[in-house]
């Protein structure tokens, strides 16, 4: 249970000045574990001069690198002064969603969100749910890979699936944890060519270092990866990859097929944006979209989507919430299909 604590002026002020997420993450501790600022409506002016993003992640993770990119454009492009990334890591950003969700009429914060956190929701059963807090836009896509050592037997898409469906429990899948995208990527694999996903032998690791070694050394006989995450592999010939989770093919991969255009009606992406928190008035949910529509329509975010190979996937208003709904629904049966 997390409990709000309305700031004083002074501690607001004091709060204001963390730049360093550890402490950041200590003074949430002390608060009772949530940042609010009380205020009477925050002006454009005020979102536009201080803008806290938080990273529902620890440094250094998918979440964390976005929300950082977005703050270096930002400051750069002038489109906010001086915003600030914190991290409340945990829980698949279910724990940072938790405390957010509190953070009721807090108009100058905002926080990263993605496909992790929908089905986190759903394997952790937590209380604070998408619909506790306001979508603001989905910026950007990563798509997964399936992938196989160079030498591995399985030359196509095809193999593997005929592979799989004659020995459903034999076949080891390498992947990121429980109810990551990987994982719920090769739930949905499986119950599109008729295995039962409860079946499969996904094994589950904590980085995409161990997955790449179990592959490497024959541990597992193929592997779920964001792509980007294992594209240097691909390149140098270590790892093939045979489909990709996108509707269509990829600029940075033009040649790997998806699983769609190979007969496997399977679509899936580690999507990502920025929600803000319950109860703000209708402008300043304008005004945070209007800062998100000039991060997105400047140049130098749109090389920083180049530079890390994401799709642009910009998407708000009813459609957005549309989107996510689409999404809940698929994640839900997923989850329950793989069991969990």
């Amino acid at each position: 249970m997390f409990h709000v604590t309305i700031l004083s002026a002074r501690k607001a002020e004091v709060l204001r000045t963390i730049t360093g997420s550890v402490v950041a993450i200590a003074a949430l501790a002390l608060t009772g574990g949530a940042i609010v600022q009380a205020s009477d409506g925050a002006s454009d002016s005020q979102a536009r001069s201080t803008l806290t993003i938080i990273a529902p992640a620890a440094v250094g993770g998918g979440w964390d690198g976005f929300s950082r990119e977005a703050q270096k454009v930002m400051r750069a492009e002038s489109i906010v002064n001086n915003p600030k990334v914190i991290n409340i890591p945990g829980a698949g950003g279910t724990i940072g969603l938790s405390q957010f969700a509190q953070m009721k009429g807090e108009e100058t914060t905002i926080m990263t969100t993605g496909g992790v956190m929908v089905g986190a929701i759903e394997l952790n059963g937590k209380d604070e749910t998408l619909d506790d807090v306001v979508p603001l836009a989905r910026l950007s896509d990563d798509y997964s890979a399936l992938v196989v050592p160079e030498d591995s037997p399985y030359q196509t898409l095809d193999d593997v699936v005929k592979a799989w469906q004659a020995d459903p429990t034999g076949m080891s899948i390498s992947g990121g944890s429980l109810g990551s995208i990987d994982h719920l990527l090769t739930g949905a694999l499986a119950g599109e060519i008729g295995i039962d996903p409860e079946q499969a032998n996904y094994i589950a690791y904590s980085g995409g270092g161990e997955a790449l070694n179990s592959l490497l050394s024959k541990t597992t006989d193929f592997g779920m990866s964001g792509y980007n995450e294992i594209a240097d592999q691909v390149e140098s010939g270590a790892l093939r990859a045979l489909a990709i989770s996108s509707p269509e093919r990829i600029e940075t991969a033009p040649d790997l097929p998806t699983f769609k255009e190979q007969g496997v009606n399977v679509e899936m992406s580690n999507w990502r944006g920025f929600l803000a928190p319950p109860g703000i008035s209708n402008e300043a949910e304008q005004q945070l979209l209007n800062i998100i529509d000039e991060l997105h329509a400047s140049p130098e975010w749109q090389e920083t989507v180049k530079r890390n190979s994401w799709t642009d996937a910009y998407m708000t208003g009813d459609e957005l919430d549309a989107f996510i709904e689409e999404e809940t629904m698929k994640t839900e049966k997923i989850v329950d299909d793989l069991g969990l």
